[in-house]
């Protein structure tokens, strides 16, 4: 009995598919599981441009959009204008933007490509490590954006709007840190007349 080489062909195409579909179900099972709305934004320690060492816990207190980038990527040159003038809109009010670059130039065209890109915000050199704490990384951008609390608010995949972004922003920055909560709680409680 002959097979057609047509059915051949279908066989491998769903093989291929379930392949695919399970790499990426077993890849986003991972540690994304942890990454839903409103648990906190994993700490990382990475090497800023300028050689310092940088954590995002340095940034608590402030709402954080991280972004997730590469020099090759054709979305993140678009967003990364919006950055710059988000952080120069917001950052007064706490707004902090860090920038983790994803790909494999080196250190020095990195920051050549940064100031090209008139960024004003640090940008730090990413691992694949940081990137798995983060639900892994399958495309550029990726975008989180961190309240105050350092809780995650809003995950953005891919290009969106810069309207899109800028409400999330403004969502982070509403976000108190749980110091302030605490603290505001405390005061409420002990401005309350006693009976």
């Amino acid at each position: 009995m002959k097979r057609s080489p047509l059915v051949l062909v279908v066989v491998a195409f769903v093989v291929a598919l379930m392949l695919y579909v399970g790499y990426h179900k077993a890849r986003r099972s991972g540690p994304s599981s942890r990454l839903a709305q409103s648990s906190p934004a994993p700490d990382f320690s990475l090497e800023s441009l300028d050689g310092k060492t940088t954590r995002l816990s340095d940034f608590r207190g402030k709402a954080v959009l991280l972004n997730f980038w590469a020099t090759w990527c054709g979305p993140c040159k678009i967003e990364m204008p919006w950055f710059v003038d988000f952080q120069k809109q917001y950052g007064s009010q706490g707004l902090q933007i860090v920038g983790v670059a994803m790909d494999d130039a080196s250190k020095e065209d990195i920051g050549k490509f940064a100031k090209e890109m008139g960024v004003n915000y640090p940008i730090l050199i990413g691992k694949e490590a940081v990137g798995d704490e983060y639900g892994g990384i399958p495309g550029l951008p990726e975008t989180f954006l961190i309240a105050r609390d350092g809780k995650i608010v809003d995950k953005i995949i891919g290009l969106k709007g810069k309207a899109e972004i800028e409400d999330a922003i403004k969502e982070a920055l509403n976000t108190r840190p749980a110091a302030s909560q605490a603290a505001a709680s405390d005061n409420a409680l002990t401005s309350q007349p006693q009976k």
